[in-house]
């Protein structure tokens, strides 16, 4: 049987059913178990994220809340599965990567490019995945409520992620060792 995984933790939120995640896995079974679905573990999103964990988390969450409020859930988890499906390392320069533009505006196209050669999408699926990073891309506004959820929650995902690696990057020890060194260095500066 298959289990839920998010960031390489078993999910463990109260808010989280057993029968929620097999539902979850049922409505996103042919994504998460196709081949060029899961080379996204390949390329890292946010810090210590990889581009599958993420769309994972993103996913979940829109399920979850969208299953609460009678939304579309379906169509929610499954266009936040696909929203990142761009397959390279967006952090190379654009010229390395060929790219006319910046990352930020130019993959969720390819995302929707590569998600419409895998699966059969209907149009709030293909719109979640093209409209997913609003506000940076200001001129494409979400069209439906669905779309919408997805940009806030990739947001969080991608805050969560900040938060997290800054966690483990600056635990006590190394805060009262940069803390120490910047004192002693102001107080050098006084005196």
């Amino acid at each position: 049987m298959q289990t839920l995984k998010v960031r390489e933790k078993k999910v463990s939120v109260h808010t989280y059913n057993y029968d929620n995640i097999i539902e979850f896995l049922n409505i996103t079974k042919d994504i998460l178990e196709n081949p060029t679905v899961k080379q996204m573990k390949n390329f890292r999103q946010h810090y210590d994220c990889s581009c599958y964990e993420h769309c994972l988390e993103v996913a979940y969450w829109s399920y979850l809340f969208c299953k609460k409020y009678g939304w579309d859930y379906v169509s929610a988890a499954r266009g936040a599965m696909l929203h990142d499906l761009f397959l390279y390392d967006w952090r190379g320069s654009k010229k390395k990567l060929h790219l006319k533009h910046f990352h930020a505006f130019l993959h969720p196209q390819i995302a929707l490019y590569n998600a419409e050669k895998l699966f059969n999408l209907n149009d709030k699926e293909k719109d979640i995945i093209v409209k997913h990073m609003w506000p940076v891309t200001l001129l494409s506004f979400p069209k439906y409520k669905e779309s919408f959820l997805i940009t806030i929650f990739d947001k969080r995902s991608a805050l969560k992620s900040f938060f997290e690696y800054n966690k483990k990057q600056f635990s006590n020890t190394k805060f009262y060792r940069y803390a120490y060194i910047f004192f002693t260095g102001l107080l050098f500066r006084i005196f």
